[in-house]
């Protein structure tokens, strides 16, 4: 079998964006000790769990310390957990809540006289402020370069009201679904082929609350960060668009060589694998600065991404053949074979199942070897393949059923009907839950399968034709 070295290498993407607003790592340990599930937001600024949003100040020299303490505080005398207006740590930096003016505009405290810290200091200049922030004009020298947009301008909510897409119904069906406790305090966000826009939807309610405008329509989304950012990448676009779910707005662009496609998410690496198979490529984006940091030059055209530990695998469907990169001994490429219409990779135990759509049959291949293991018939046209523990989910599109495979014996131990009498298109794991979704194209209907006790828990109708669902935790809304 031919191993072939990434000739190309890892190219290292410069780190210098100054949007990537670093908190010093004293002061990032002092909140996070303080208010432990503050969110220090990659562009720098703070988000307490109240919704309180804190703008950082950067001295033009910050003071020699020993150890990091709060100087002064306006009012005074008050912890971070009081959340004062004004905080002034010792070494010079300085956090300023955004407050409102009573009018619906946001602003910080107006002072006559501002510490010297405070008309000195500088915002992050690539920070994505609150929308509408008003600067009072003593203290105007904070913002440098920094623009700042009106409400007007940068919020992409559209309510529900206010669309023209004609697909959208505007009252729920006579029959109320009921809510399962899984889905409590979820949320949803449905792509469709129709629309630009990605429709936000509560659980249980088959009309979207509001949808989120974007600038073509989406190829996939993916949610980060406890579902407080979206990932998105839409056609005919070079970018990977990110949305702050909190406020409803784009909060960066990430430019790109060339147009990307499918979103993989590394949790565990802080990272998003993003295909771009025009190029033969796949982009390393840093989660925590929301940047790219890597490209891996690939053979073909690729797509269908899998991440099992230190291996990516991925199938160049111009040729039906699948690769691994073996992302820990110089990003070696491994041949793995052509199959015929692959529709879903799964590995585990050193085994590589791979699915073939049109074939309706399952090979499972030995990863050191590459010798065959297996190979048998299974659900008519399978789409998807989902692990957890050890049994494989087969989604099989045609007859809207998934079967069960203990990864053990390599024995079928059961099947889950779904019911749907439609088209069964995707599967999806529901992030730090033992959750699955499964959505239904021809029907405009979800499933949620419980993987622990393979079954299925219910589905919904949606008054939408459904491309593909992100299901993840309710996040606060900013005022």
């Amino acid at each position: 079998m031919r191993k072939f070295l990434l000739l190309l290498g890892i190219l290292l993407i410069s780190c210098t964006s100054a949007f990537a607003a670093k908190i010093p790592a004293d002061v990032q340990t002092y909140i996070k000790d303080k208010i432990p599930q503050a969110d220090i937001r990659f562009d720098g600024v703070i988000i307490f769990p109240s919704n309180t949003i804190y703008l950082p100040l950067y001295p033009s020299l910050f003071s020699d310390i020993t150890s990091l303490k709060i100087k002064e505080t306006y009012p005074a005398n008050q912890d971070l957990k009081q959340e004062p207006d004004i905080v002034i740590f010792n070494n010079d930096f300085v956090l300023m809540k955004v407050l409102s003016d009573g009018e619906g505009h946001r602003t910080v405290l107006h002072q006559t006289n501002p510490p010297l810290q405070v008309r000195t200091g500088l915002l992050p200049q690539d920070m994505l402020v609150p929308s509408g922030l008003i600067i009072p004009e003593n203290i105007k020298g904070i913002i440098g370069n920094l623009k700042i947009d009106t409400k007007a301008e940068d919020v992409i909510k559209v309510e529900n009201k206010d669309s023209f897409e004609e697909f959208l119904s505007k009252s729920e069906p006579f029959s109320p679904q009921y809510l399962i406790n899984q889905l409590k305090n979820k949320v949803l966000y449905v792509t469709t082929n129709y629309s630009k826009n990605i429709q936000v939807v509560e659980p249980a309610k088959a009309v979207p609350a509001y949808s989120l405008a974007q600038k073509s329509i989406p190829i996939d989304i993916k949610a980060v960060n406890n579902g407080k950012f979206l990932l998105v990448t839409s056609y005919d676009r070079p970018f990977i668009d990110v949305v702050s779910v909190a406020d409803s707005r784009f909060i960066k662009q990430v430019n790109l060589p060339s147009n990307p496609e499918e979103i993989l998410i590394d949790e565990a690496g802080k990272k998003a694998y993003v295909t771009s198979p025009s190029a033969s490529t796949i982009f390393v984006l840093d989660l925590n600065s929301m940047s790219l940091i890597q490209k891996i030059k690939i053979n073909g055209y690729c797509e269908k991404l899998l991440l099992s530990n230190d291996k990516l695998f991925y199938v160049d469907k111009l040729k039906n053949e699948i690769w691994a990169i073996e992302l820990k001994k110089e990003y070696e490429l491994k041949d793995i074979g052509r199959f015929p219409n692959v529709s879903s990779l799964a590995f585990t135990k050193n085994k590589l199942y791979i699915s073939s759509r049109t074939k309706s049959r399952i090979a499972i291949i030995d990863y050191d070897t590459l010798g065959l293991i297996n190979e048998f018939t299974t659900v008519n046209k399978p789409t998807s393949m989902l692990l957890y523990g050890n049994t494989l989910y087969v989604l099989g599109a045609q007859n809207n059923v998934i079967q069960r495979i203990n990864t053990d014996s390599d024995t079928v131990v059961g099947n889950i009907e779904l019911g749907t009498e439609g088209f069964s298109s995707g599967f999806h794991r529901i992030d730090d839950t033992n959750l699955a979704v499964v959505t239904d194209l021809k029907n405009n209907q979800y499933s949620i399968i419980d993987l622990a006790k393979g079954k299925l828990l219910k589905t919904y109708a949606l008054n939408v034709p459904i491309k593909d669902v992100v299901i993840t935790d309710k996040v606060k809304m900013f005022d």
